[in-house]
């Protein structure tokens, strides 16, 4: 697997300066850099920004570590590999944008292999991510252009691929203590290794660099919005949803806590403020109560 790993590692790091790039050319701020190292194996690289004027809080962070046994995360849905030695790269990044009509984002691509530890045994590898869209007030084409985006990524690789990783999107973003989903949904998927290394490798990277055609042209159509402090109060409250499945459901961040992953880097996806109100409801007919037509799956394209 070296070479292939090492393959996949220069694509990531890549894909990272692409995406932060890009970034500073919209939003106007420049990211910081800081690099670490894992006392059990590896490191990475976190390029983040904070209190800028478009991007309230942005995340773009390479991790590339490895670990002497598979956590409780990662082995649960794969027994058989409990106890091995692994190794996992990848990008993710979640953007909490100022404006409450530019809708936050998140997306992952990674990498995870679990070495043979026992004679007879060889190496198996995975590759996941996908990406989705969590508006605080959604337009029916900004959503649409994000899930077409989606869509011509997955094409070369079947028709299947887009409709089974949009509704595996929709099933994971989904907060079952409030019977709603995160957002407007997008792609998801995970332990795919179909076909072998390269294929699965390929998809992986479609999925990646989707990420600023899907969601470059909605910032630009937006983060110039006029908007009240009663806009960025809702905004605040729908953050405390982002909150809540980061830290009840989102299998990214248990695996990080459970590996004795950076904290300040797994925590960086989560909104710089964010509020609670007790039963609060929105007024009918308003603006923050259409949102709630949209966290239910839909079809889009």
């Amino acid at each position: 697997m070296s070479v292939q790993e090492d393959t996949v590692r220069d694509w990531l790091t890549g894909l990272q300066t692409d995406i932060v790039q890009a970034l500073e050319n919209i939003g106007g701020a420049r990211f910081g850099n800081d690099s670490w190292t894992r006392e059990e194996g590896g490191g990475g690289l976190s390029r983040y920004l904070e209190n800028g004027p478009v991007f309230e809080r942005a995340a773009v962070l390479f991790s590339h570590v490895q670990g002497k046994k598979l956590p409780p995360s990662a082995s649960a849905h794969r027994p058989h590999l409990a106890g091995r030695p692994w190794r996992a790269m990848g990008v993710s990044l979640v953007i909490h944008p100022r404006n409450p009509f530019v809708p936050t984002v998140h997306m992952n691509v990674r990498c995870f292999v679990a070495h043979a530890s026992a004679a007879g045994e060889e190496d198996v590898f995975w590759f996941g991510g996908g990406l989705d869209l969590t508006p605080y007030y959604p337009f029916e084409e900004d959503v649409r252009h994000f899930h077409q985006a989606c869509h011509e990524a997955l094409q070369p690789f079947g028709a299947d691929k887009y409709p089974r990783y949009k509704k595996a999107c929709d099933d994971y973003f989904y907060l079952k203590h409030r019977g709603e989903t995160r957002g407007v949904g997008g792609l998801f998927f995970d332990d795919l290794n179909e076909g072998g290394f390269e294929p699965s490798f390929a998809l992986t990277r479609a999925v990646g660099e989707c990420f600023l055609p899907a969601y470059l042209p909605i910032v630009e159509r937006r983060m110039n919005t006029p908007y009240t402090e009663a806009n960025r109060e809702f905004q605040a409250y729908r953050r405390g949803r982002y909150v809540e499945f980061n830290l009840v459901f989102d299998r990214g961040t248990l695996f990080g806590l459970q590996s004795g992953g950076r904290t300040e880097s797994i925590l960086l996806s989560m909104p710089p403020t964010a509020t609670w109100k007790y039963n609060w409801q929105p007024e009918p007919g308003t603006a923050e109560a259409a949102l709630y037509d949209y966290l239910k799956p839909r079809e889009w394209i």
